[in-house]
């Protein structure tokens, strides 16, 4: 199996780093479609090369499961590879690998998406696997029975033996009370133990419909061409039935939260993170851009301060997630130099944010903060599959495909009080949530 997880803080952080610049997302041709059992299909044709990828995303996630039945969504994309009565178990990234493509899926807390990138003239190929897997996936007992294993081991080498991946599912456990971004995507293992085969069918059933999916193809074809073959795969598929919204509100912070994992680890890890909006609200702009100005590059504020010349830290970043159905947090990483304290980072850590919110950035920092997320766009944005992920991201969560039309309109605008005022707003202490690692020895007993 070369399945992956990626988790919502990569996906959204690779995202961040590279779209910030709306000028090029202006002039892509997209093409929006919608068949009669409701799937959304996007196309944008891009012809400096003979090749294509092809995406599926389904709105479903973590964020869609309920207590006690955690890790659904990871575990169906991994069932999605286990065949179909016309396409028996591995013969989908068989097919695809025989004619020189290559095939994944990940899944994050809004969305689980598959996608196959293959030369421009086996398109049809992988729209045939594809709408045969939506509509007749077969789900063995067995085959859950193992692959249920497979993704607890998964959890156990990612996450339970990862001491950062461990803190950082334990934060998003404290910081969220009620909202289901309190659940790991992987799941919990104890949900994982009692998950059934039953529930993974009804899942299917559920998510796996048409009306709550898009079909995104960039690359070298011709739109007008193609669309009746979308069609003769696609349309004969079962319309769902509606998929009910996910209405959880997550109550507001009253205060800090703080909590302490003791856990066999080289070295302590520090993270915490801020409650903060999404796409929704027109702040998250300065918010990407101060989240740039604090982490991207070796250059940047917090890696200069806390790295070089305070030789406080090893590591330290932050993220940001805009792209998100619902407000996510704002998280800052930190592993300290060796004698170095968790408190002493974190102390060195809000000396900079008060920075930001007692004086105003030049108007020299944020154009060069502008110009590094510019580069990074136009070196992304020569891949179909890149281009893709932003149309699947945005429209899985809500955003949609044009979200991008507007983007270097909306980044111009923000101006260094900007940057000041949401520090000010959002990097509160009462909705803050700081979790700390505290190594400790391995017990020789065990």
């Amino acid at each position: 199996m070369k399945r992956i997880c990626l988790s919502f803080m990569f996906v959204f952080s690779l995202f961040t780093v590279a779209i910030c610049q709306g000028k090029e997302s202006l002039n892509l041709p997209i093409e929006e479609v919608i068949l009669k059992n409701g799937l959304k299909i996007i196309l944008v044709e891009e012809h400096k090369a003979p090749v294509a990828t092809i995406q599926v995303w389904y709105r479903v996630g973590s964020r869609n499961e309920l207590t006690g039945k955690t890790g659904l969504s990871h575990l169906m994309e991994h069932m999605m590879f286990k065949g179909t009565p016309r396409f028996g178990k591995g013969a989908f990234s068989r097919n695809v690998q025989k004619n020189g493509g290559n095939d994944n899926a990940f899944t994050a807390q809004d969305y689980t998406a598959y996608f196959e990138n293959i030369s421009s003239g086996r398109i049809a190929l992988a729209l045939e696997l594809e709408s045969d897997r939506m509509a007749h996936l077969l789900i063995d007992p067995k085959e859950f029975q193992l692959e249920r294993d497979v993704v607890k081991e998964e959890r156990r080498m990612r996450t339970d033996d990862n001491p950062a991946d461990f803190l950082s599912e334990q934060l998003y456990a404290q910081a969220y009370v009620a909202h289901p971004y309190h659940s790991p995507v992987i799941g919990w293992m104890t949900d994982l133990d009692h998950l059934t085969r039953q529930d993974i069918f009804n899942h299917y059933k559920k998510y796996y419909v048409p009306n709550n999916a898009t079909l995104i193809i960039v690359g070298d074809f011709n739109g007008r061409a193609l669309l009746p073959e979308i069609k003769k795969y696609f349309e004969p598929v079962p319309v769902g039935e509606p998929v009910s919204p996910v209405e959880i509100t997550e109550p507001d912070q009253k205060g800090e939260r703080r909590f302490t994992v003791k856990k066999e680890a080289q070295m302590p890890v520090l993270f915490f993170g801020y409650k903060t909006p999404n796409y929704r609200d027109p702040d998250h702009f300065p918010l990407i851009l101060l989240s740039t100005l604090l982490s991207s590059g070796k250059s940047s504020r917090l890696y200069r301060q806390l790295v070089y010349e305070k030789k406080l830290a090893l590591e330290i970043g932050t993220d940001y997630s805009d792209l998100s159905a619902d407000p996510s947090l704002f998280t800052f990483y930190a592993k300290p130099q060796q004698g170095k304290k968790t408190e002493e980072v974190e102390a060195a850590i809000l000396s900079e944010l008060d920075q930001l919110k007692t004086k105003e950035i030049s108007e020299g920092e944020l154009q060069k903060i502008r110009n590094q997320i510019e580069t990074q766009f136009i070196l992304n944005r020569d891949s179909n599959f890149f281009i893709a992920m932003q149309l699947g991201i945005a429209t899985s969560v809500g955003a949609g495909a044009h979200y991008f039309d507007t983007y270097l309109d909306s980044l111009k605008k923000v101006s260094p009080a900007d940057i000041q005022r949401v520090a000010r707003k959002y990097f509160s202490p009462d909705s803050k949530t700081v979790g700390t690692l505290v190594p400790v020895a391995h017990d020789k007993s065990e």
